[in-house]
């Protein structure tokens, strides 16, 4: 037996070579030379370049540079086959589609070769997963070329799509993009990757056979230069682009301003997040497919391995031992598990990284295995001792290099995760379904697989944000990005008659009004100190608002991304909020309208009942907006849920001044981003008159820099707790006088902003008001109030009513608990607003305390600093162990005495604010 096991062992691979020559032969009965396909038929190139098999750096085939004249043909040809293409109709449409998945099958094996060929992939991964997906998005696009008339209505095609795909998997973005921009009615002119053309002219050659007609798909084979003609073509209608963040951007900047739509599926850095009761050896097996799939060459692999401290060297022992028995090779041989890199220059931008890597301290380690002789190829490389700041560890390297950090708790490891400028995908393993769903709600990712990774089908959505691009692949969503929506434009919108010079003001008993900016919840002057002038219709002087610059915009964009209360919030929340704000602005409309008429000489009545009626539509769409389950073949259920953007700039237009503006915030708010809004230019001042509306109905207290201090949710406690944010003074002083009161209520309880255990830290006669509570401390007349109320009531400072309008005592503001967020981005904009500059806060720990483990204390002291550092605050942090003998007395005295500190100056000069 022990024989048996010896040899299983010891056995190596035995060559398993895939034939070439029908692929090669294809090749060759072009002459090795390919033009462009365009109309239906190729035509001649005027300029040719090499395409190199990656694995032997022999030349498989001169390809054609398309230039501006070859470009104009193929949008022309689009252009003239949009209508036959429309007149064939839904069935129409879906035949050709049905056909062309048809033909993939009957011709995989040829794809797939010339795949591998081409691209350097092992032909296990083109012969398996590429080639059959290719035909599943054709199939299911078939599907919805007949359904999009009914599915998709008041929408209609682009026209003419431009699409730019990368050279990881030629074939794959072909049909990714190709398939739903037919299906969806248009018409394409497609440039592949200019090392990997070959499968894009091999498929366009099926086309023919599969009976699509003339000029509904054109390939044009080139450079860069080449995309950029296309993209900037004057007669395209939409772009689709997958490839790099850098070239991401430049086409939004000269996109922009066209009217193309647009969509963008760009680079990552991907957490790959493994925790202390995951099945290691299958997460071992998911790191392999996640870093080393395709040579590491996938814009979301799981190229940042992210490992819970505890089982670190464990996981890494495994990780190198599966490693050792990876082999990498001639990718035409069926066992083999890593091809060759694309291109030279890819490899050499590889070796950079591991290069800079160990010259800033990493430690790299890779198996040792013989490289063939000829071609690009590269090992496998783990990548340890490297911190987030690491270049490797933040930039896309897009090869099979891992890099490997760890992490304590789970909040540390979505803080580590999120470290990111990226935001296109995520794995998490662990077998405790809880802690993946929350992490995964938590990790800023388009796309989250649960103990897996690298799982795509048609059906299902993929996609990024932050610089992972926007716009979705596949599914529903997918095949919506190819579609937009008829906009009828009334016969008077045309551009307002705008005022000449404005008139001197006359005299007058009114004061002199100034408009400022709005950044952060507060008004504010403009950075570069000018102000422009603002005239009715007759040129009289109505007022001056000022001129923001790229400093004003830069504070607006960091207060937009400190909003996270507004987007924690509850979608009910977000209704209740807007419901107010539209009866906040009824109960001002006669003034709005008086402002909206004198401005613009337009029905300001009429006006403003539309912009309160469009604003009570989108409260009732914040709860109504759901996503959906998808059920792939795979038999795995797949989640879509829509989640906030983030932050959305919005230039609002001059005419309806008030309308356009709520068009255009509302319904942002109210699926959880948070706006920048540039208002019209001739009516600004309707803009700085809502400022009042917003603030009254405790909308900018939600969005402006919340500094959420704690994120109660992910402590797993019974009710929502937020400790002190205190600065020392009075209350705290009252808060020890009270000591002995505090610890007969227990030494945990429910609250908010406490001072103390479960009130405010103020006077007694405070605690009378709040119902079902006495002066006479009773842990069951606490919890009582607890389940009646929602929690205990904050400090008289705050002035934001609970979400349900419920208001349960008259000093002070109670809160239920979705409205928790509010309150707390309200604390610290109060705290802002008064100039304070220095946090001091007591962090309970102990059993039954606020927190029972040191470690835990530890991160939220972390998050505490690290959120008083982007506000500008100096802070202090102290840990109280409950455990010890007047623990309560003296976690209150050590905190005056901190505050103390800073007020004697021995740090700096410091103002305190009680809050």
């Amino acid at each position: 037996m022990s024989r048996v096991r010896e040899l299983f062992e010891q056995m190596d691979y035995g060559p398993a070579a895939e034939d070439a020559s029908f692929a090669k032969a294809w090749i060759g009965q072009h002459g090795g030379t390919f033009g462009h396909w365009i109309d239906g038929d190729w035509t001649a190139p005027a300029r040719v370049f090499d395409s190199i098999n990656p694995a032997t750096s022999e030349c498989l085939a001169k390809v054609g540079t398309a230039n501006a004249a070859d470009i104009d043909l193929a949008v022309r040809a689009a252009r003239r086959a949009l209508e036959p293409w429309r007149q064939l109709g839904p069935e129409g449409r879906a035949r050709c589609l049905y056909a062309l998945a048809r033909q993939i099958q009957k011709h995989a094996r040829l794809l797939a070769v010339l795949e591998t060929l081409d691209n350097g992939k092992p032909i296990r991964e083109t012969r398996d997963i590429d080639i059959p997906l290719v035909a599943r998005h054709f199939y299911h696009h078939a599907g919805w070329a007949n359904l999009v008339e009914s599915e998709f209505p008041e929408t209609s095609p682009y026209g003419v799509v431009g699409q730019v795909i990368p050279w990881n998997f030629p074939l794959l973005m072909l049909a990714w993009k190709v398939a739903p921009a037919l299906a969806a009615g248009n018409t394409v002119v497609l440039k592949p990757a200019e090392y990997t053309s070959l499968t894009a002219l091999c498929f366009a050659e099926l086309t023919r056979y599969a009976g699509l007609p003339d000029g509904v798909l054109n390939i044009v084979t080139g450079d860069g230069e080449t995309g950029r003609l296309l993209i900037a073509h004057n007669d395209i209608n939409k772009i689709a682009f997958t490839g790099s963040t850098d070239v991401g951007r430049e086409i939004r900047e000269v996109s922009a301003g066209s009217g193309k739509g647009l969509t963008l599926e760009l680079g990552g850095k991907s957490p790959f997040i493994v925790f202390a009761d995951a099945d290691l050896d299958g997460a071992v097996e998911g790191v392999v497919d996640g870093i080393w799939f395709n040579q590491g060459q996938v814009c979301c692999a799981g190229s940042r391995l992210l490992i819970q401290e505890s089982i670190e060297d464990d996981f890494l022992a495994r990780l190198r031992r599966r490693m050792q028995t990876l082999r990498v090779g001639d990718p035409l041989d069926k066992s083999i598990d890593m091809g060759a890199i694309v291109h030279p220059s890819q490899l050499r931008t590889i070796q950079a990284y591991v290069d800079g890597a160990i010259q800033e301290g990493a430690t790299c380690w890779h198996a040792e295995h013989p490289l063939p002789d000829q071609g690009s190829y590269f090992q496998p490389t783990l990548v340890t001792e490297v911190s987030p700041a690491h270049r490797i560890a933040s930039e896309e390297v897009f090869g099979p290099v891992l890099v490997s950090m760890t992490f304590r708790t789970h909040a540390e490891a979505i803080e580590i995760a999120n470290n990111t400028r990226y935001g296109l995908a995520a794995s998490i393993w662990s077998e405790n379904i809880n802690v993946a769903l929350d992490v995964a709600s938590k990790v800023k990712a388009g796309v989250v697989w649960i103990n897996s990774t690298n799982e795509f089908d048609a059906a299902s959505g993929f996609g990024g944000y932050r610089e992972s691009g926007f716009g979705r692949e596949g599914g529903r969503e997918g095949l919506a990005a190819y579609r937009k929506h008829r906009v009828d434009i009334a016969p008077d919108a045309a551009a307002p008659v705008m005022p000449g010079e404005v008139n001197a003001a006359r005299p007058s008993d009114l004061l002199d009004q100034t408009a400022k900016l709005y950044v952060g919840g507060k008004q504010t002057r403009p950075d570069g100190g000018y102000s422009r002038r603002v005239a009715s219709l007759d040129g009289a002087l109505v007022g001056e608002i000022g001129e923001g610059n790229r400093k004003d915009i830069r504070n607006a964009v960091e207060a937009a991304h400190g909003a996270s209360g507004w987007a924690k919030l509850s979608a009910h929340g977000r209704a209740q909020v807007l419901f107010f704000l539209a009866e906040n602005l009824q109960s001002r409309a006669d003034e709005f309208a008086y402002r909206i008429s004198h401005l613009t000489g337009d029905d300001g009545q009429r006006e403003v009942a539309e912009a309160i009626a469009r604003v009570f539509f989108y409260a009732g769409w914040c709860d109504k907006y759901e996503g959906a389950v998808h059920q792939p073949p795979a038999g795995k259920i797949v989640l879509a849920m829509p989640e906030a953007l983030g932050v959305v700039g919005v230039v609002c237009p001059n005419r309806y001044p008030l309308l356009g503006l709520l068009s255009l915030v509302t319904p942002a708010i109210a699926m959880g981003n948070s706006v920048i809004a540039i208002p019209s230019e001739q009516a600004p001042l309707v803009a700085t008159d809502f400022y009042q509306v917003e603030e009254s109905a405790g909308l900018t207290l939600a969005m402006r820099d919340s500094g959420e201090v704690i994120s109660w949710e992910a402590l797993n406690l019974d009710g929502p707790v937020v400790d002190k944010h205190s600065t020392g003074g009075v209350g705290d002083c009252v808060s020890l006088m009270l000591a002995p009161m505090l610890a007969a209520c227990g030494a945990f309880v429910p609250m908010i902003s406490g001072r103390g255990l479960g009130h405010t830290g103020g006077t007694l006669d405070k605690l009378a008001s709040i119902p079902g509570y006495d002066i006479r401390p009773s842990i069951e007349r606490f919890q009582q109030v607890v389940a009646r109320v929602g929690c205990a009531i904050i400090g008289q400072t705050s002035s934001l009513a609970p979400a349900d309008g419920r208001i349960y005592s008259v000093r002070d503001v109670t809160a239920t608990v979705e409205s928790i967020p509010l309150i707390t981005a309200s604390i610290l904009s109060k705290k802002l607003a008064a100039g304070l500059d220095c946090l001091v806060m007591d962090i309970k720990v102990g059993n039954g305390a606020f927190m029972t483990a040191l470690d835990e204390a530890r991160g939220l002291a972390a998050s505490i600093h690290e959120v008083a550092r982007r506000a500008g605050l100096k802070s202090c942090t102290l840990i109280t162990d409950m455990n010890q003998p007047l623990a309560s007395a003296a976690g209150n005295a050590l905190e005056i005495a901190e505050s103390a500190r800073y007020l004697a100056g021995e740090f700096r000069d410091a103002r305190l604010h009680e809050v």
